[in-house]
């Protein structure tokens, strides 16, 4: 693949019946923005709830695409970082939203990375029973993931994402052309939620990575078009079978139970980054799945080789700082989500792209794991 001239927008649709909606990729969105969301508006006002990074590099750009097609814009700009999704920001937004006499058939703009879009999603869920909201996602995880499947929520002192609720966007405009921004390690830290995918449900896709996963990093507009269509394909399709996460939409968190135990032990700090904590979990669950002899010592191999290959965190060594040893750590997985019955249920795997769920994990394997982690042993015997 070479640098060509920029890619056209393309659409994925999400068909959820009342709650269907277009995820449009591509670069140059934000220009076109006001256009798009015009026809979705019953009055010609919006409320954009944006962070310090994001409002700096783009809010310009958004407001001014509102302004040219008629629209009156608004914007409430919200500190950046993991700390921001929380109760303080949470209740100081939807007051906000209430004091700019947000109506019902009215939309709420989150334009953002996955903070903003978790948290706004959530106040939009609940502002007077739930009103309208477009995902105007500005890193590449919130393009890949969290802006679609609506999902929505805040952490608790308790864990992450404990308190939310589920809530369709009408809307969601990835331009591409944003992720131009984004640091090195931001856009390596998405990175860990597309090589996600790939693992869970689609080995033709994470070998295509693993050949154009450089170039993609590199810049190249087509390669990220391709890479983040690929990623919102997966979503939507696994969105549609299990809106609410009662079977298949489970397999989306490959990686995410070491993940969370991991942020949470972190502080949900700059330390490690979502993305960066996927990555290791996905590491892990390849390491635990290979330890239980479902799947060949080949394949966390060649998960820690790519990852390695595009300069990632792969093991609980490569975090800075002091960790909880690992009987904390899997304390620290009680808390998750995927918990039923008092039972922590794993996402594991049969193979590349060959990801299922279960609740077989015996505690002694998953701490074997976290401890080879930990040392750098990560070629331990299976248990």
């Amino acid at each position: 693949m070479t640098m060509s001239a920029a890619p056209a927008p393309q659409t994925v649709y999400v068909p959820l019946e009342d709650r269907a909606y277009d995820v449009v990729i591509g670069p140059g969105l934000l220009a076109q923005a006001g256009a798009r969301i015009s026809p979705f508006l019953p009055r010609p006002k919006v409320a954009i709830v944006s962070d310090e990074t994001v409002a700096a590099l783009h809010l310009a750009t958004l407001q001014d695409s509102l302004a040219t097609a008629g629209i009156d814009s608004t914007a409430l700009i919200l500190p950046a970082g993991e700390a921001t999704k929380g109760w303080p920001e949470f209740s100081r937004t939807v007051d906000w939203l209430l004091a700019q006499k947000i109506e019902r058939r009215d939309l709420v703009i989150a334009f953002g990375g996955g903070v903003i879009g978790d948290l706004v999603g959530f106040a939009a869920a609940v502002l007077r029973r739930g009103v309208g909201f477009i995902q105007i996602p500005t890193s590449l995880l919130a393009q890949v993931d969290s802006s679609v499947g609506g999902k929505t929520g805040i952490n608790s002192v308790h864990g992450k994402n404990l308190i939310g609720a589920f809530h369709q966007p009408r809307l969601v405009l990835a331009d591409t052309d944003v992720l131009g921004t984004l640091t090195p390690r931001d856009f390596l830290a998405g990175y860990g939620e597309v090589v996600k995918y790939g693992l869970l449900g689609d080995a033709d896709f994470f070998a295509w990575l693993e050949t154009e996963g450089p170039r993609l990093a590199a810049g190249d507009g087509s390669a990220r078009v391709a890479a983040v269509r690929r990623s919102v394909e997966m979503k939507a399709e696994i969105v549609v079978r299990d809106e609410t996460e009662q079977g298949d939409r489970a397999l989306l968190n490959l990686g995410h139970t070491f993940c969370h135990a991991l942020e949470a032990a972190t502080g949900y700090s700059d330390r490690l980054l979502h993305g960066e904590g996927v990555a290791i979990g996905c590491a892990l669950a390849f390491d635990l799945s290979a330890r239980l002899g479902l799947c060949a010592q080949e394949d966390p191999s060649r998960v820690r080789a790519h990852l390695q290959t595009m300069g990632m965190k792969r093991d609980l060594r490569d975090i800075a700082g002091d960790l909880p040893d690992a009987e904390a750590l899997l304390n620290l997985m009680g808390q998750d989500k995927k918990v039923m019955d008092g039972t922590l249920r794993f996402i594991l795997a049969r193979g590349i792209g060959q990801a299922f769920m279960t609740s077989e994990v015996p505690s002694e394997a998953v701490l074997s794991v976290l401890r080879a982690s930990a040392s750098g042993m990560v070629s331990a015997p299976k248990a």
